[in-house]
């Protein structure tokens, strides 16, 4: 199995060496990194570009100009740019712990994708870590560094992670940030629906289409994590209406994408 690692960022080079940083520290690197990014005018490309020459598996970096937030059609970029059988996608501003690749790949499993889970850290060691612009250690449970959830920070050994993981079916959405799915499974639905701009749904119309065609899913446990530096919440003020075409398409049976991965091939 061929691994693609996606990452979505925008403006922020600080945070994203970190996350960078991270990925270097891997007990498994994934056989390419694609990083798609939604318009940065910072000294991002720079970064990246350094980060290409010390990482030894091919980075590539896609850009698209500045005109809101797109983050589905960055995201379909890079999927359809992808060469890999499986794609493991987070966001620019977590950090990894040094086994996420390797548990995401040790648990995969064939028409399932897999939702992750994070541990947020607070406003003042997120600063802090950017400040350094690297990674650094993991934060034990007892930590003040984090807001809540500190019982995920416990790593279980992988036989016993990968077992419950199979069985830990989790009713809610899962987080952009921290996912992994077939590259096929995503093609056949035709990967995330262009109409959603601005912040929010895009994720859970893509994991419901995904389940409409098919495709099941369970949360890993105690494995895969990521922790999340804090930020700013984003507004969406058309959210509302967002989900109501959500639900509408649905309800009709509309399961692949019109406007989509294909579509982006194009542009």
């Amino acid at each position: 199995m061929t691994v693609s690692l996606i990452i979505s960022t925008y403006n922020s080079s600080a945070t994203l060496a970190v996350c960078l940083d991270s990925v270097l520290r891997q007990t498994r690197i994934p056989d390419e990194i694609i990083i798609g990014d939604d318009g940065s005018t910072d000294d991002t490309a720079m970064l990246i570009e350094d980060f290409a020459k010390r990482c030894p598996v091919p980075v590539v970096h896609l850009w698209q100009p500045d005109e809101g937030f797109r983050l589905a059609m960055m995201r379909n970029k890079c999927i359809a740019h992808s060469s890999c059988d499986y794609i493991i996608q987070i966001d620019g501003d977590v950090i990894l712990s040094r086994h996420f690749i390797a548990d995401h790949c040790a648990t995969a499993l064939p028409g399932h994708y897999i939702k992750g889970s994070r541990l947020r850290l607070n406003h003042t060691a997120s600063e802090r870590i950017r400040s350094r612009r690297r990674y650094c250690r993991w934060y034990w449970p007892l930590s003040t560094s984090l807001l809540k959830d500190r019982e995920k920070a416990i790593r279980l050994p992988r036989l016993l992670t990968v077992g419950l993981s199979h069985r830990y079916r989790s009713s809610g959405t899962g987080l952009g940030a921290n996912m992994s799915f077939w590259r096929s499974d995503l093609l056949a639905i035709n990967g995330y629906d262009l109409h959603f701009e601005g912040w929010g749904c895009e994720d859970t119309d893509l994991e419901l289409r995904l389940q409409a065609n098919g495709v099941k899913t369970f949360k890993l446990f105690r494995s895969g994590l990521v922790r999340h530096l804090w930020h700013r919440e984003k507004v969406n003020p058309h959210l509302p209406e967002a989900y109501q075409y959500m639900n509408d398409k649905l309800s009709r049976g509309e399961i692949v994408a019109v406007q989509g991965i294909r579509q982006c091939q194009q542009k």
